[in-house]
Formats: structure tokens, C-alpha cells, sequence
């Protein structure tokens, strides 16, 4: 297997900029990661109707492990100040624009997480249901991709 090219320049500056570590051995492993965002989608999926809050959250979650389970296989490590943006931005430097959406549920998450006021804490059914279907369709796609993914270099 071969570094994913795409989005290489970008993954590059991550690292110079300390945003990502690169990893080796056991570490570059994002099965495991997987296997955690796929409990937290069923998770989101139980509670939804009792807690559309944290199914949104638990949705996001499953998004953000597949996410840097995705780097993780690659030999790269998201650090732990700002790694929720550079895991956004490293994996839509790599796999385009379908990560747009890991993004806006990155923004929306930060307003349910930390509100400025009541109404920052509203989120509708449709929007939490949008969220688990995003989860799970990039889920199966990072599943599908996982074994083509080598060591970036």
C-alpha cells in the first residue's frame, strides 16, 4: 500500500504546525476506532427520542472516530488541543468534500456543548436524524476504505 496522495501538501502542514503526530506499529490502527463509531451511531439510535441532544453528540462521536480512525491507519495522530478542527481538516484535505458536514456538525456540537443562552440548546428531530444517517453512511464508506490506506509519507 501507498500514502494516499491527495490532500498530501495539507497533511503536511498539519504536522509542521503540530496539529497531527505521525505514529507507528500498534498506534496506526484505525480498526479499533471504527469499532468505537460504530457504538456510538447505535448509541445515537436508542436515544434519540429521549435525548436528541446527546444523540446528536453520540452521532458526531461516530463521525469523529471514523474520522481519525481514518488518519490513525495512515500512521497520524490528531493532538488533543484543537484535534477536533484538524481531524475536520485533515480529512477533507484527503477525502473531499463529503467531510464538509463532519465540519457543520463540529460547529453545531460546540453551541449544544457550550451555550450562550437557552436557545443555543435547540436541535430538531430531523436535524439529530440527519446526523446518525451522515454517521452511518461515512461509517460504511471508512469500513470499505480502511484496508486501501498506508503509512502517509
Amino acid at each position: 500500500m501507498t500514502s494516499w496522495a491527495l490532500g498530501h501538501e495539507q497533511i503536511a502542514q498539519l504536522i509542521a504546525r503540530g496539529d497531527l503526530d505521525q505514529i507507528s506499529g500498534d498506534a496506526a490502527n484505525g480498526a479499533y476506532l471504527l469499532a468505537q463509531a460504530t457504538q456510538r451511531l447505535s448509541s445515537a439510535r436508542t436515544v434519540l427520542v429521549d435525548d436528541p441532544i446527546g444523540a446528536f453528540e453520540l452521532a458526531y462521536d461516530s463521525v469523529r472516530n471514523t474520522a481519525v480512525g481514518l488518519l490513525n491507519q495512515q500512521g497520524l495522530r490528531v493532538k488533543s488541543s484543537g484535534g477536533h478542527a484538524a481531524a475536520c481538516d485533515a480529512v477533507r484535505a484527503q477525502f473531499g468534500r463529503e467531510f464538509d458536514f463532519f465540519n457543520a456538525m463540529r460547529r453545531v456540537r460546540n453551541k449544544l456543548e457550550y451555550p450562550r443562552d437557552p436557545n443555543d440548546l435547540q436541535i430538531t428531530a430531523e436535524e439529530v436524524q440527519q446526523a446518525i444517517d451522515y454517521a452511518h453512511n461515512t461509517l460504511v464508506a471508512a469500513e470499505q476504505l480502511l484496508p486501501q490506506l498506508g503509512i502517509w509519507s
